[in-house]
């Protein structure tokens, strides 16, 4: 495991050290627990925007019955309303 330091606000240190606390560790467990996190959040939003862009180079996109049933389940009709 490698060590950093990482600056962050006197108030996220002071919630940190509240979480862990609550948490039963210690604030540098509980850092690295949510950059593991994050590392792994945005690690698969990444792969699946570069998915979408392959599909899309290769011509794959949704037809406009097929959107507009999408939004049909989502939005009302302002002839409904």
């Amino acid at each position: 495991m490698t060590a950093f330091n990482v600056r962050v606000s006197e108030e996220n240190a002071n919630e940190l050290e509240w979480i862990a606390e609550k948490f039963d560790r210690s604030p540098s467990y509980m850092a690295a627990q949510a950059i593991e996190d994050y590392v792994a959040r945005e690690k698969w939003q990444l792969a699946e925007i570069e998915a979408g862009l392959v599909e899309a180079d290769r011509g794959e996109f949704a037809s406009e019955e097929d959107v507009a049933k999408v939004v049909g389940k989502y939005v009302r009709s302002v002839r409904q309303s």
